[in-house]
């Protein structure tokens, strides 16, 4: 039973400021399309099922010829003895003067009988048996025959035509081959080629005005825009232009978004690759396609360079072990530095990549010369998720009593792709509700199915799992709204969702820029109240604490190697460089700091644990409360969590209560459906589906 808090946290705490919206917008009325193969309107190569088609016409066509030069024509064969009974009868039944004797076979004409009808007949000749049957001819009709030689065209056709027809075919798919890769590189030319596409401002759709809560990042590139449409403006006082815009941020902030945005803003050529295009099984390719790029792009020029996804290409030189597939990335990356800042210079073609893996990046990439500025677009604060919750709800139909401020404030550290996921669900959910517009328990829901998973209300639990259950979400409540420094308790249920058996949800009051040492005690010892409440309720624990106990350690630890946070290790940071590109971990201290380590976090831990235990021992009846609470109506609020707690009485009815309702509202729709029985109760959340 996890108990998810609205902030994972980082690695590493730094500001968290703004952000923009997500990728997707609709295309705009009286956009047109792009021209085909590109701005410059030449035509697309032609499509590979052509080419297929075009072998397979040619194998019919020497099929077909084959058997036109290899067939004998109509006709019956016959033996030499049949053709003498056919001659000598009486009346004669081969029409005189129509044997013929060719190179492969004797033709005559046979006349109709008793037992057959006109048709023409032969007998087949082979090398070996060709005297024999001619002198038997010339016997049976005294001479009485023609002879027919083959023509010496037809020989040579059939001497030579098979490597003829294997000699077109082949030049055939060569020159298809010369066609397709638009050079003299043969078939496997267009390997080398750049496989980059040229968009416009009319392409993407998208501009600065569905970039949300990212001000100062807009301002940067909006500097780039500026220089491309008056670069006299700059040349006055001689300012250049930065060659290179580093994006950095999160997975989901929204820098492809901007780099389409900067794409629908400049009036140049926009060339956009991802970095995973460079690479092939070839050695050499991605070096032959980066040299191509920046070809094409000088020849444009100004334009700007779109390099999604640099990391693939771009990692430090010289890490773990060398390999050939990393040897084939460093030939790639060294055409990059050299096209970027070498001999030649690059001016007015300016390149913006984008990475959210800036510490993995080769320095002489990210030098000043090559990506002089390094914009960083972090995970939007509250006012950003407002910005950005405001433009993707302009595509839906949105309720009165929606709230787009609360739904900002209770989702910190969500980035604008699941921000408009967020949208994009509660429109789905209230269509599937048959609702008119969008409303705000819709968005409350959409929420935590992004963040946690679809809510499991067709899940049958056991009494006493639910129990137990219960007691464990009723500990982090209760411990929730106890602590003054832990964030402010925002809902509670055992409704099973994602990979929990249920869940305690708090709403940060304002966005952190850092976590400080009394939050991170007080979130410590809300996570232990799970286990302690159901140890103590049950007599026995669980593993749905695994989730608990994995955050409780992991801030520990952070405490302890990169935080300061202990007074016996002291102001110091344990933590070594980033060891995903390494395969031995980097640890830069000894085994008696490493047993130290492991003594203070085993004390941070059991600290947190002793004071939870002790808070929920004196306040055992509250959590009594909670938890029956809960085992009636599934899932409580925070002002409901208190009212409890203070030992008021809540007056809205229970699942079983609604349930009966419900049933009784079916019975009077259609008596012959059976009524639900009084004695159900007890049924487990989720056995039939929620009446809200």
């Amino acid at each position: 039973m996890r108990t998810p808090s609205n902030a994972d946290l980082p690695t590493n705490s730094g500001p968290v400021s703004a952000h923009f919206a997500d990728e997707s917008r609709p295309k705009r009325e009286g956009q047109k399309s792009p021209p085909p193969g590109g701005p410059k309107g030449d035509q697309p190569p032609p499509p590979a099922s052509r080419g297929l088609f075009g072998v397979f016409m040619v194998v019919v066509m020497v099929s077909m010829i084959y058997m036109l030069l290899t067939s004998t024509g109509p006709g019956e064969s016959i033996s030499t003895k049949e053709f003498e009974r056919l001659y000598t009868h009486t009346p004669q039944l081969i029409e005189p003067g129509s044997v013929e004797i060719r190179e492969d076979m004797v033709r005559a004409m046979r006349r109709a009988g008793p037992d057959a009808e006109a048709a023409p007949v032969y007998i087949p000749i082979n090398a070996a048996a060709r005297e024999q049957i001619v002198g038997e001819i010339a016997r049976i009709t005294g001479n009485d025959f023609r002879t027919r030689t083959a023509s010496v065209w037809l020989q040579l056709v059939f001497l030579f035509g098979p490597f003829l027809l294997l000699i077109l075919l082949v030049w055939f798919l060569i020159s298809r081959g010369l066609r397709g890769a638009g050079g003299p590189g043969g078939m496997l030319g267009n390997f080398g080629k750049s496989k980059h596409r040229v968009m416009n401002k009319e392409m993407t759709g998208v501009t600065f005005a569905d970039v949300a809560g990212i001000d100062e990042a807009k301002e940067e590139v909006g500097e780039i825009i500026e220089f491309l449409k008056n670069p006299k403006k700059f040349a006055k006082i001689g300012g250049r232009i930065p060659r290179g815009v580093l994006l950095i941020g999160e997975p989901g902030c929204g820098k492809t978004l901007l780099a389409k945005a900067i794409a629908g803003e400049a009036d140049v050529p926009f060339f956009s690759i991802s970095g995973s295009d460079f690479v092939e099984m070839f050695v050499g390719v991605g070096a032959s396609r980066v040299r191509d790029l920046f070809k094409q792009a000088k020849d444009s020029s100004p334009c700007i360079i779109f390099l999604d996804e640099i990391d693939a290409v771009g990692r430090r030189r010289g890490s773990g072990f060398n390999t050939g597939g990393h040897d084939e990335r460093e030939q790639t990356l060294n055409a990059i530095l050299v096209e970027m800042d070498g001999f030649t210079p690059t001016d007015g073609v300016i390149v913006i990549a984008a990475t959210n893996r800036a510490d993995v990046l080769d320095p002489a990439l990210i030098r000043p010369g090559r990506f002089d500025r390094q914009v960083v677009v972090p995970l939007p604060d509250v006012k950003g998720r407002v910005d950005i919750l405001r433009v993707h709800a302009k595509k839906v139909k949105l309720g009165p009593d929606v709230d787009i401020e609360k739904i900002a404030r209770g989702t910190p550290m969500f980035s604008g792709a699941e921000l408009a996921a967020i949208i994009n669900e509660a429109a789905i959910m209230a269509t599937m509700a048959n609702k008119d517009f969008v409303e705000h328990e819709d968005l409350e829901e959409a929420r935590d199915k992004v963040k946690f998973g679809r809510a499991k209300k067709s899940r049958v639990r056991e009494k006493d799992e639910n129990k137990l259950v219960a007691y464990h979400e009723a500990g982090h409540a209760v411990l929730q709204a106890l602590l003054k420094d832990a964030d402010p308790l925002h809902k509670v249920t055992i409704i099973p969702r994602g990979a929990a058996g249920g869940a305690t949800f708090s709403l940060p009051q304002k966005d952190r820029m850092g976590y400080s040492l009394k939050w991170l005690q007080s979130t410590m010892r809300v996570l232990c109240g799970g286990r302690i409440a159901e140890a103590r309720a049950m007599g026995d624990v669980s593993t749905g604490a695994s989730q608990d106990i994995a955050q409780v350690t992991s801030i520990a630890r952070m405490m302890v190697l990169e935080w300061g946070m202990s007074d016996a290790l002291g102001f110091v940071r344990y933590s070594g460089s980033d060891t995903r590109e390494m395969y031995l971990p980097d640890k830069a201290y000894s085994e008696d700091t490493a047993r130290d380590i492991d003594v203070e976090v085993r004390r941070i831990v059991d600290g947190a644990y002793a004071e939870a235990e002790r808070m929920l021992t004196e306040q055992w009846a509250k959590v009594e409360a909670v938890a029956d609470a809960l085992l009636r109506y599934e899932t409580l609020t925070g002002d409901e969590v208190h009212k409890l707690m203070r030992g008021e009485t809540l007056g809205k009815p229970t699942v079983a209560e609604l349930l009966r309702a419900e049933a009784k509202r079916a019975a009077e729709a259609a008596p012959a459906a059976p009524a639900i029985s009084e004695t159900r109760t007890d049924l487990p959340p989720g056995a039939l589906p929620s009446p809200g």
